[in-house]
């Protein structure tokens, strides 16, 4: 083989290793959380105030830390649902238990994420507002790839 058909080779293996990355990154990969496209939102395409930027600057930071709460809770739910498979094998009443409760948990953290919404929404203009709205709409209405 000559040194131009191994450069042809080896640019033809490139493109394809590419063309399989951006293609598995348009299949698999998970859609933006709503939270991202709301903090892209607020933070890129709103111009929003200082005293609005001030104002949703102490919501998130209030927020998030409300989240690891919550999300550490789900963690030691998984843990007890997993402790619960262990030990009972099956769908037997401690696994009941540990779904409930972990179903709990994970509504009070959407109704907490919906509260944390609404209370940046309350921060903007009407006219931002409705951009909001919009982009709120969009991410939950957005097919799942």
């Amino acid at each position: 083989m000559t040194a131009r058909r191994y450069i042809v080779v080896a640019l033809v293996a490139f493109a394809a290793a590419l063309a399989a990355v951006l293609i598995a990154r348009f299949w698999f990969a998970p859609p933006p959380r709503v939270e991202s496209e709301v903090h892209a939102l607020l933070h890129q395409r709103l111009t929003l105030d200082a005293v609005q930027e001030q104002r949703i600057h102490a919501l998130e930071v209030a927020f998030a830390e409300r989240r690891e709460r919550l999300e550490t809770e789900m963690r030691a739910d998984n843990q007890r649902l997993a402790a619960a498979i262990e030990a009972e094998h099956g769908y037997g009443p401690k696994v009941g238990e540990a779904v409930d409760r972990t179903h709990h948990v994970m509504g009070q953290l959407q109704k907490e994420t919906l509260q944390h919404i609404f209370a940046m929404r309350a921060v903007l203009r009407p006219d931002q507002a409705a951009q909001f709205d919009a982009a709120i709409v969009r991410a939950l209405t957005q097919p799942a790839r």
